[in-house]
């Protein structure tokens, strides 16, 4: 089980990672965010930040669709994220290893290249 603390933790421990003042977490590299806490957004109501959800950059729709129908139960997604590379993981469900492997990834695919292979 991971929380919002191992998902800053890994984050910050990649190179030339910023975190966003944000209500949870929030990371860039190279201007580019790769995992933040989930925005969830309902009708009529105010907008409450999940830091029990991230989202996290997954580079293409193929690799979405691989992760939403393979770990139905550590991945969904919503309307609001149709078209775009994102997925939301559910934090309570993933062990740390995957985490880790996880937030890797997206950090790799978000880094301008001099960053990943200098």
């Amino acid at each position: 089980m991971a929380e919002a603390d191992d998902v800053r933790r890994l984050a910050l421990a990649l190179p030339h990672v910023v975190e966003i003042d944000s209500e949870g977490f929030d990371f860039r590299v190279g201007d580019k965010g790769f995992v933040w806490s989930y925005p969830e957004r309902n009708p009529g109501q105010r907008r409450v930040i999940r830091t029990d959800i991230a989202v996290l950059y997954v580079g293409d729709e193929a690799e979405k669709q691989a992760l939403l129908l393979g770990e139905p139960e550590l991945f969904f997604t919503t309307p609001a994220y149709d078209g775009l590379p994102l997925v939301m993981l559910r934090l309570e469900r993933v062990d740390l290893a995957r985490l880790e492997e996880l937030v890797t990834d997206a950090w790799h695919m978000r880094a301008p290249g001099d960053l990943v292979d200098p």
